[in-house]
């Protein structure tokens, strides 16, 4: 048999361990029984695009566990089936991005060498969802996935109640209507998280003249229709001037006086172009605000103000929750980081 495909193929964590980790996998879950006889090391390397040496290199390491013992002139068969048994998380994410290294990267840090984290990606597709979910299906200790899928609700919620009871843990958004006894959330409320944080800075916010939010809709990854509804409540309790932007392209009529909060990188770096073709001061002439932090927004037009839930909370609070098997409903913090853009 030819194993399943490697889940963490531009991880940090080397070719070699990642195969020595799947073979382990299908033996605990039973699909590799003591005398089958596992692929060559040739094999192996032209399935996977690997050199021959990670796969040597893997063949080696679970020897030396016992996992594996060579026939010669035969090749290589599993020969014990007594794994170490550690907890292995299968953490699922709709799209790869800063923010969800800073998640992958905490998960890691956190849980630390006991635990085993292989990293799925959905893409936003409900089909490729639903087979990531059949594929790894009573395979993991515990399922951290991030639900961001738009429409097929009812079909997402099914799906989700094929996982293990006390066994889910939901990243970012939670799903309404699962019927989990006992499942873990640590979320953001999109809608309440933007409508709070405009309350709370609404003393300078009044400074502006018009405030626009920048929402992408034509994107491969759609983003929560909840941020449009916190938006334009809490300008509308607050009477400020406001207006909804797809995108910001070079016919877009940037003013000063204007305040923008953009969601995508791609509009932010689209608004400092026309700030500085408009010779508009940034933080003085020209307010912006941006959804989600990166190390470049610290530096970029001398600081991007940004508000953003905490990424890091969220890593350590899911971890807490899988170190001490104890699931718990969370509001992730969501927070104002000052710079000179506004």
């Amino acid at each position: 048999m030819m194993f399943d495909q490697f889940a963490l193929h531009n991880s940090k964590t080397p070719k070699y361990k990642q195969l020595v980790r799947e073979i382990e996998r299908l033996v605990q879950g039973g699909k590799l029984k003591v005398g089958d006889r596992i692929p060559s090391i040739n094999e192996v390397a032209e399935t996977y695009l690997l050199s021959r040496d990670t796969v040597e290199k893997a063949y080696k390491q679970l020897k030396e566990n016992n996992i594996i013992n060579a026939v010669r002139g035969k090749g290589y068969y599993i020969s014990n089936t007594n794994v170490e048994s550690k907890l292995q998380v299968c953490l699922m994410f709709n799209k790869l991005s800063p923010y969800k290294k800073i998640i992958y990267d905490g998960l890691v840090s956190n849980l630390g060498d006991q635990v085993v984290v292989d990293l799925f990606i959905h893409h936003c597709n409900p089909d490729l969802f639903e087979n990531l979910i059949r594929k790894t299906n009573r395979l993991y200790s515990y399922y951290v996935i991030m639900p961001h899928l738009e429409g097929e609700e009812g079909r997402i919620i099914d799906l989700l109640m094929n996982i293990p009871e006390g066994k889910l843990i939901l990243l970012d958004k939670d799903i309404t209507n699962i019927k989990h006894k006992n499942y873990g959330l640590v979320c953001q409320d999109f809608e309440r998280d933007l409508f709070e944080m405009i309350n709370t800075l609404i003393d300078r916010i009044k400074s502006y003249n018009r405030i626009f939010l920048v929402f992408p809709t034509d994107t491969a990854y759609p983003y929560p229709q909840e941020i449009v509804r916190g938006f334009k409540r809490a300008c509308g309790s607050n009477n400020l001037p406001f207006e909804v932007l797809n995108e910001i392209v070079d016919s877009t009529q940037v003013k000063k006086g204007d305040l923008y909060i953009v969601i995508s990188d791609m509009d932010l770096a689209n608004l400092i172009k026309q700030a500085r073709t408009k010779k508009l001061i940034i933080g003085e002439e020209l307010g912006i605000l941006s959804y989600n932090d990166t190390p470049l927004k610290e530096v970029l037009a001398k600081g991007i103000s940004v508000i953003s839930t905490d990424f890091e909370h969220m890593a350590v609070k899911t971890s807490e929750m899988i170190t001490e098997n104890r699931l718990t409903k969370i509001r992730n913090p969501f927070r104002f980081i000052k710079r000179q853009s506004f």
